[in-house]
């Protein structure tokens, strides 16, 4: 995967909470070598390293991660009620 991010970016990304699969939110990630890998890059947040794949949804800003957390989870009468 060739992904525009280099160390020491900052992205927005959402993320499921892994003991509630129907809670996720918008969290702030730092772009980083991994540990385990120095030639690839990681996703650190909540100090845990996630690949940068294709399976999560990551964003350079907070807004559009916001706008598309509120299409993907929140419904018409919930609109007020964001919880990123």
């Amino acid at each position: 995967m060739n992904n525009p991010y280099f160390p020491g970016d900052i992205v927005y990304m959402i993320i499921r909470n892994p003991h509630a699969q129907d809670v996720a939110q918008v969290q702030q990630a730092a772009v980083v070598q991994h540990p385990d890998n120095p030639s690839d890059l990681a996703l650190f947040v909540h100090e845990t390293y996630y690949p940068i794949t294709d399976e999560y949804a990551i964003f350079t800003s907070e807004e559009a991660a916001e706008n598309a957390f509120r299409e993907a989870f929140v419904s018409d009468d919930e609109e007020g009620q964001f919880y990123g």
